[in-house]
């Protein structure tokens, strides 16, 4: 016959905001479904000690978690408690706010489709030209804006998507930009920033090593270290049928896919707006 710790020296007050989530996380979960026994059990869901089996840590630290004692956990001990209470994405970030006050890292996964909604979110901004891309600036959708104000992405194989090889090695690309050294130096150190926030420069290095060999500059560029944010700004190209134009962008995280980013670019004034929708409705009535 086992001890339940749950009925021992229980200290849920309304300031322990972590260990009343991680009580009831665990009271929503079945035993039987994961492998212990489902008798003689007090109250609902896992043991305290079944949890801590799960995450591999001291029965005792979990219950001092709970109880609100100890000090806080760290990111790894987070973690192990997440997957052994099978939290969803949006549940682990809950957890890391209540624990660490702060967000977990993102953690970095191989790009998926991207959803009918969002695709369908994106055709709304025309004539704002706007795209989705991965943590590794792997370009995923687009809107009709995008295609035809920056790079046509509907013509390019997909491993050619990508941020860092179009700016480096589309010579259109590079045609557009007013000052590219600034611009392709500023893409590096963007693309540095968010492949460590989400734990991916082992996947990038072989992009990074084939563009070191292909390209001088980025070499340069990349042993330079920088690091930036994208956060907005105004950003300016020339376009081969428009001239120049002034573009508006900022950036947003896709609200349950922190591996996707919004990118947002807003035409600076609406004769700027109004050329690149007469631009986009000509290209259409040129396909029907």
């Amino acid at each position: 016959m086992g001890t339940d710790m749950d009925d021992m020296g229980t200290d849920m007050n309304e300031q322990n905001q972590l260990g009343l989530y991680l009580r009831d996380r665990r009271t929503k979960l079945d035993p039987a479904a994961l492998g212990f026994t489902a008798t003689r059990r007090r109250t609902a869901g896992l043991r305290r000690e079944e949890v801590a089996q799960r995450a591999n840590i001291s029965t005792t630290w979990y219950t001092w978690l709970e109880q609100g004692r100890g000090g806080a956990a760290s990111a790894d001990v987070l973690d192990r408690i997440a997957r052994a209470l099978m939290l969803t994405d949006v549940e682990r970030e809950h957890l890391f706010l209540l624990g660490l006050g702060r967000p977990p890292e993102v953690r970095y996964s191989p790009p998926e489709s991207v959803s009918p909604r969002l695709k369908r979110i994106l055709d709304a901004l025309d004539p704002c030209p706007a795209l989705v891309r991965t943590v590794t600036w792997d370009v995923v959708a687009w809107n009709t804006a995008a295609r035809v104000m920056l790079t046509d992405y509907s013509q390019l194989e997909p491993r050619q998507r990508n941020v860092l090889r179009l700016m480096f090695g589309n010579s259109r690309v590079r045609t557009a930009q007013p000052d590219w050294e600034s611009v392709a130096r500023f893409v590096v150190g963007v693309f540095r920033a968010d492949v460590a926030r989400a734990g991916a420069m082992a996947e990038v290095a072989p992009l990074v090593e084939e563009l070191s060999l292909l390209n001088p500059a980025f070499a340069a560029m990349w042993n330079d270290n920088e690091v930036r944010s994208f956060g907005e700004g105004i950003k300016r190209i020339h376009h081969p049928e428009l001239g120049p134009v002034s573009l508006e962008y900022s950036a947003f995280t896709v609200d349950g896919r922190p591996d996707l980013n919004l990118s947002v670019y807003n035409p600076a004034d609406p004769a700027d707006a109004a050329r690149i929708q007469a631009l986009i409705d000509a290209k259409r009535a040129a396909t029907t």
